[in-house]
């Protein structure tokens, strides 16, 4: 009968056989994705050729001063300003109505278009005309609107 196992001897992998292996894992990587390969060197050159690897080397060496630079320049006053801006044009477009919204641009797009015909045509109008054109269901539609958008918006300025 054979004497009991007491202990279990790891093979020890030295450093010079982990680096084969890992040499051979890359070169199997490689030979399996040989076009990938291609195209991520051409894109590398292309890339020298126009000066951006040489720029891109630079600029993470600046790293800092580039940081530096760029935090300057976000805290100045007028681009905290465009950053507020935004924040409240935002948080005002979340509340708005999208049916209404799309409904006051397209209003908007075909105003423009009666207008630039109107401009092309040259044509005089006359305080008569304008007092006609009250009449006119879509220009009586578009006073009323305006006249209530003011009154809603100097209840809001208020």
């Amino acid at each position: 009968m054979a004497a009991p196992i007491t202990t279990i001897q790891k093979e020890q992998i030295t450093e010079e056989q982990l680096k084969e292996e890992k040499l051979d894992n890359l070169k199997q990587l490689l030979s399996e994705n040989e076009e990938m390969v291609n195209q991520v060197f051409t894109i590398m050159a292309e890339l020298n050729d126009i000066g951006a690897l040489e720029a891109a080397t630079k600029l993470l060496e600046a790293k800092e001063d580039v940081a530096h630079i760029a935090l300057g320049q976000l805290t100045r006053k007028p681009v905290t300003n465009i950053i507020n801006n935004l924040m409240g044009v935002a948080g005002a477009l979340t509340e708005l109505n999208p049916e209404t919204t799309t409904k006051l641009i397209e209003g908007l797009n075909i105003g423009l278009d009666e207008a630039n015909k109107a401009v092309e045509s040259d044509e005089k109008v006359s305080a008569f005309k304008l007092f006609k054109m009250l009449n006119d269901p879509d220009v009586n539609r578009a006073m009323n609107f305006g006249a209530h958008f003011l009154k809603g918006l100097g209840k809001g300025l208020k």
